[in-house]
């Protein structure tokens, strides 16, 4: 009788229980597979299974979408490694940033996060033109459509607060004129349409010493307070609302029907 023939120790590996509890279908080598292989990875299946051959042309993408979400995985762990060195206090702020240019190993990562911050809003507005543009934003899509207008202003609040960081008198003054403007902010600026409105008695509820503003600055100046919310902002709060709103935009783009392609 002949003997069986030995199998490799990846042939015995993909027949463990082990393997099968981890990928539960067969290689990507059909069609069934590809659609499996992409159906049950926890971050494939936020994508479209099939989409439109004419919705992947370049000429028509622009690739504006892809290389906005690159974009912010580059500042993601750029960003991380900027943690470790810089401090934001006022008295370390400038200076950290001073030794991220000369002093610390790979100081060129504090450039690609600043050009790399201008880029994603160069992206970002490509993608919302190229939307607006192709008509993608027409039904069943104007949901995502706002997803997206919501994403665009977390890029340029990113932007903003990332803004103050460097500590020097160009992030302060420039700062101090835009948190101005959320004096003016419906009912919760001191100054904005609706304030008069929310009073008891004669006393206002919403004045210059607990409005959006002093919220934004924690004070009534730009200060050490102000530094410290808004790191906190740029670091940790509006990338993970961000990151939530990126994961939904994606799946609803499958649910849609995948890319949009030409009319």
């Amino acid at each position: 009788m002949a003997e069986a023939p030995k199998k490799s120790l990846f042939a015995l590996l993909r027949e463990s229980q082990v393997w099968n509890s981890i990928f539960r279908h067969g290689p990507p080598d059909n069609t069934r597979n590809r659609s499996l292989a992409v159906l049950t990875n926890v971050f494939l299946h936020l994508h479209p299974v099939k989409v439109r051959k004419s919705g992947l042309r370049l000429k028509y993408t622009w690739c504006a979408g892809g290389t906005t979400f690159f974009l912010f995985l580059v500042e993601t762990v750029t960003g991380l490694l900027l943690m470790f060195y810089y401090r934001p206090t006022s008295e370390y702020a400038f200076s950290d940033i001073l030794d991220l240019r000369s002093q610390v190993p790979l100081g060129i990562m504090r450039e690609i996060h600043r050009w790399g911050a201008h880029a994603m809003v160069i992206a970002v507005w490509l993608h919302m033109l190229r939307v607006f543009m192709t008509g993608s934003y027409k039904p069943p899509r104007e949901f995502n459509w706002n997803i997206g207008v919501l994403l665009l202003v977390l890029t340029l609040l990113l932007s903003f607060t990332g803004y103050l960081l460097p500590w020097d008198q160009l992030a302060m003054w420039a700062v101090t004129v835009g948190s101005n403007m959320a004096r003016a902010t419906p009912f919760l600026g001191n100054e904005g349409p609706g304030a008069a409105l929310l009073k008891v008695g004669d006393i206002s509820l919403v004045h210059a010493g607990d409005d959006a503003r002093f919220a934004l600055l924690a004070g009534r100046f730009v200060g050490s307070g102000a530094l410290l919310r808004f790191y906190v902002l740029h670091c940790v709060g509006i990338p993970l609302v961000a990151a939530v709103l990126m994961a939904v935009h994606f799946w609803r783009v499958r649910k849609d029907g995948g890319i949009s392609g030409p009319l």
